[in-house]
């Protein structure tokens, strides 16, 4: 089976921890998966569940001896494999063994790390979540676990429980407010939003609720805040989208610091440390790092996290390796020596000779590696040929500007603005949209912000938006025919971005095209809005109106409908996924679901002909769009914008020069 970064990859495993996947391992195994951004799933018996949820995993009974399938898409889901058959294979509860394969985050530097070799037998393998290579001395920051009291509070004593909460808030959002403004977002550094974010969670008027009423019917303040929060954390934590799953993180940092702020505590201060240490701990919230002395901190190797949680975000932006799922932490005595590569995930404790030699060769490699990848973050590729190429970023928040600018992109291919709204779990209304596309369209003054319109439905559920239960979502309500049926919904967003249009050179994408006839009632509801505000006397602008390709139908009229619009972005997730008529979550059929397959192969080059034919610019934002192996097929077809992660836009504007 290929490995691509969005092919389901799967692996049969005869279970060998004793007594199966009981309480105890299955909160082991969920600790491991839960480090990983793929997506992951365990099949036994008929039934499938998230590899990411203990107890549907217990709910499998899956005991000692059964034979699993596990599943895993997502740019590390090979490591994510690795790690978990050795887990499961494992006789004592996947602990008698090392942690397994390394995992690289795609935001390490690219190179052959598969011809690395392994830094000693006792090096210890987890996620690579911040590249780089470190040694120094240990920092640990084991704050105390926090338990609710549960105490019953009596009706009279409720209102002054009320405000010792609501001064416990504010302490907590000034806390991190003046981490915003010590470390304000800049064109490299979104440290400063992270924080930024992280007040809002405080200042959360549904959380701010939730608490309250927990309050008024006789809970203790810390109690109602962690019980709250836990909620909440949980709701984001059920989402698919891995960037989402990783603010459960922040909303549990929020409520544990209002929990102490309430008991007139605080957790121990990272800002003792000293230069070059190596902080080890359970886990480090953006809450912990927004507040540390990041020009001292020298790496960071962790048990638990996500290389997309912002804890990753703050320490790839300070430069500071970090490595996540490293188990016996705890163990480790202070000032203890630490080696680690967190581009490989390997993490090395009191290293002898040889692994300290290995370690500072890495070094040296690694920092080669950076600054040659480095020249091109400015660059404006083109091939060998002379023919340039548009590499941009696919983004899903505006606080991942900095990283997107910090990485080279050239502008924005793909803004999913779906998950603005799933982030503040709400429809956003027309001011705050437009607040959002008008910063997306000023951060690229020289290149175009692409914002796709909202992408509903299929399994991107938005609170606040009512979708019903389809048989086969994914053929069903969702992209544009949503939108389109729900004008008062889409006409908020349609006119926030004809607003934002002013600021900058901003595109409009429609998600889910299969007839011209949806163009024409989308380019009448942007006729109305434009007529609304020019009425109202409101500047706005209409920018240029493109679509996705990613229905067959989409591609099959492609010349018909490159008479109707600005561009086309191909979305080659989705366009493979119906091609193909293989669903990308079935393991059984997903060696069908190939990017690079003939039939998907012939469809981007219909699209691109009729782009050609037409005029207009041809890209991709499929995450086909930053495979080394496939940009230069890609170009030879006639696509002139390639947008991914921003972690892989350099790598790829090394390749388009050498094509």
């Amino acid at each position: 089976m290929l490995s691509d970064d969005h092919l389901t990859l799967e692996r049969r495993v005869t279970v060998r921890i004793r007594d199966g996947l009981h309480a105890r391992p299955a909160a082991q195994f969920v600790k491991r998966a839960r480090g990983y951004a793929a997506e992951l799933w365990l099949d036994h018996g008929g039934r499938s569940a998230s590899a990411k949820n203990a107890v549907k995993l217990m709910l499998l009974a899956v005991k000692e001896n059964a034979e699993i399938v596990l599943r895993a898409e997502g740019a590390d889901a090979a490591a994510a494999l690795d790690e978990l058959t050795r887990f499961l294979e494992t006789e004592d509860e996947g602990t008698a063994s090392p942690l397994a394969a390394a995992a690289s985050h795609d935001a390490a530097p690219p190179g052959d790390k598969g011809t690395t070799a392994p830094l000693a037998t006792a090096a210890r393998r987890g996620i690579g979540a911040s590249p780089g290579v470190a040694l120094g001395p240990a920092f640990r920051y084991f704050p105390e676990t926090l338990e609710p009291p549960h105490h019953h509070v009596p009706d009279a004593a409720r209102p002054a429980e009320a405000a010792r909460y609501a001064a416990a808030a504010e302490r907590a959002a000034a806390a991190l407010g003046q981490c915003a403004a010590l470390a304000p977002e800049s064109d490299d550094a979104p440290i400063g939003g992270i924080a930024a974010a992280l007040v809002e969670i405080v200042r959360d008027a549904d959380l701010d609720a939730a608490i309250r009423l927990r309050i008024a019917e006789g809970m203790d303040a810390v109690t109602a805040v962690l019980d709250a929060g836990g909620e909440l954390a949980a709701t984001f934590a059920g989402l698919s989208d891995a960037y989402m799953q990783a603010r459960a993180e922040d909303v549990l940092s929020v409520s544990r610091a209002i929990a102490l702020a309430c008991l007139g505590r605080q957790d121990p201060s990272i800002a003792t440390i000293a230069e070059g240490a190596i902080i080890i701990a359970d886990e480090l919230t953006a809450w912990d790092l927004a507040r540390a002395p990041g020009a001292r901190i020298g790496g960071i190797v962790c048990a638990r996290g996500a290389a997309t949680a912002h804890a990753a975000i703050i320490a790839r932006t300070r430069g500071i390796p970090a490595v996540f799922g490293i188990a016996g932490l705890e163990q480790v005595a202070d000032g203890a020596m630490i080696g680690l590569d967190g581009s490989s995930g390997e993490v090395v404790i009191d290293p002898d000779a040889e692994t300290l030699s290995a370690l500072r060769a890495r070094a040296r490699g690694e920092s080669a590696a950076r600054d040659a990848l480095a020249a091109f973050r400015d660059v404006a590729p083109r091939t060998r040929a002379g023919e340039a190429i548009v590499i941009a970023a696919n983004l899903g928040s505006v606080g991942e500007i900095g990283v997107a600018r910090q990485e080279g992109a050239m502008g924005i291919g793909l803004f999913r603005t779906e998950l603005l709204f799933i982030e503040a779990r709400r429809p956003l209304d027309e001011d705050e949209q437009v607040a959002a596309y008008a910063r997306l369209a000023t951060a690229f003054p020289d290149h175009h912000v692409t914002i796709r319109t909202l992408d509903v439905g299929g399994d991107k559920p938005v609170p606040g938006i009512d979708i019903p239960d389809e048989d086969n979502p994914f053929l069903g309500w969702r992209g544009l025919r949503y939108c389109l049926d729900r004008p008062e919904l889409f006409a908020v967003q349609l006119r926030a971005l004809l607003r934002a249009a002013v600021h900058g050179n901003l595109r409009i994408m429609l998600p889910m095209v299969s007839d011209p006839d949806e163009l024409r009632r989308t380019r009448a509801l942007i006729e109305t809005c434009r007529a609304a505000l020019a009425a109202a006397g409101v500047p706005h602008a209409v920018p240029p109106l493109g679509i996705m390709i990613e229905t067959p139908a989409a591609a099959l009229m492609a010349d018909s409908l490159a008479a109707e619009v600005a561009f086309f972005s191909i979305g080659t997730n989705d366009l493979t996924q119906y091609i193909m008529a293989a669903d990308r979550m079935n393991p059984r059929v997903s060696g069908l679901n190939r990017p690079d397959h003939p039939a998907v192969m012939r469809a981007i080059e219909m699209v691109a002909a009729a782009g050609r034919r037409a005029g207009i610019p041809v890209c991709m934002c499929g995450e086909a769009a930053a495979r080394p192996d496939l940009i230069p097929r890609f170009v030879q077809l006639g696509l002139t914008e390639l947008s991914m992660t921003p972690a892989a836009v350099l790598r790829a504007k090394e390749v388009v020069t050498q094509i």
